[in-house]
């Protein structure tokens, strides 16, 4: 199955140099200060963001059988996602002003989506990749959905990576917690305590709700694949829970978004 892949790139290690593994595309997400990937196809000069609550950030893509080096004079953080495809598609620039910023669900499943690499955003082959905010406190993922059996039209599927970044409270460090339970498509059972720099990896199964805890926002990065050539993302919400997004209508989405908030806006 050419399922997800995600790379986290450390400060330490900018001036590196990577290639894509023969059959996999990429894309290059600056989830910190900006830095310059240059490849046989260009330069591409990425401003990037000051942290990940910042709004979307501009971003880089890679086809796939191609090489890249990314450098930065001010040092940065990059998440490097991929996945394995067939068509091989042109490099190319994604600034940050094309992100589509969706704000989702309603209450205390109110969310922040930016569909940077989302099916229908940004052309790729497979791979499809999204960054998630959830205020402290809120529910997000929610209702538990899944998307692990091909019927067109009614449901992807996907194999999924859940990257995270959680907002500390002064010097306590931030946490936020991941459920995931198995479903007719397979036996994932995940009840886990997330913190910064954590990967839950989700191949199969019921995933939701990803718990931001009060005080600590929550960011998470999705990428995700699957081998059939429609590259969509349909879901499945569990029967238990659909019901609440019947009651989304009837709520304000949560006014603390979307991010950044204007008191943290230089």
């Amino acid at each position: 199955m050419p399922g997800a892949r995600l790379n986290a790139a450390p400060p330490e290690a900018l001036g590196f140099g990577g290639g894509a593994p023969e059959g996999v595309q990429g894309a290059a997400v600056v989830s910190g200060r900006g830095g310059v990937g240059e490849s046989p196809a260009g330069t591409f000069r990425l401003r990037g963001r000051a942290g990940v609550f910042d709004g979307p950030t501009d971003f880089a893509y890679l086809p796939r059988d191609a090489y890249a080096r990314v450098t930065s004079a001010d040092g940065g953080r990059f998440a490097l996602v991929g996945a394995r495809c067939e068509r091989r598609l042109a490099a190319r620039y994604g600034p940050a002003a094309s992100v589509p910023v969706e704000l989702r669900g309603a209450g205390h499943c109110s969310r922040q989506v930016h569909n940077f690499a989302a099916a229908g955003a940004f052309d790729c082959d497979r791979l499809i990749a999204v960054e998630v905010l959830t205020p402290g406190g809120n529910w997000s993922s929610y209702p538990p959905h899944k998307h692990d059996e091909h019927h067109p039209g009614e449901e992807s599927r996907l194999e999924e990576i859940y990257f995270y970044e959680i907002a500390p409270h002064g010097d306590t460090p931030g946490v936020g917690y991941q459920r995931v339970t198995p479903s007719p498509a397979g036996k994932t059972d995940v009840l886990a305590e997330v913190r910064s720099g954590d990967v839950v990896l989700i191949p199969d199964g019921w995933h939701g709700p990803s718990i931001a805890a009060p005080g600590h926002d929550m960011y998470y990065l999705n990428v995700m694949a699957g081998p059939d050539a429609d590259r969509e993302w349909l879901i499945r919400d569990h029967p238990d829970h659909a019901w609440i997004r019947a009651t989304w209508p009837d709520q304000r989405v949560d006014p603390r978004l979307p991010f950044p908030r204007p008191e943290e806006t230089p």
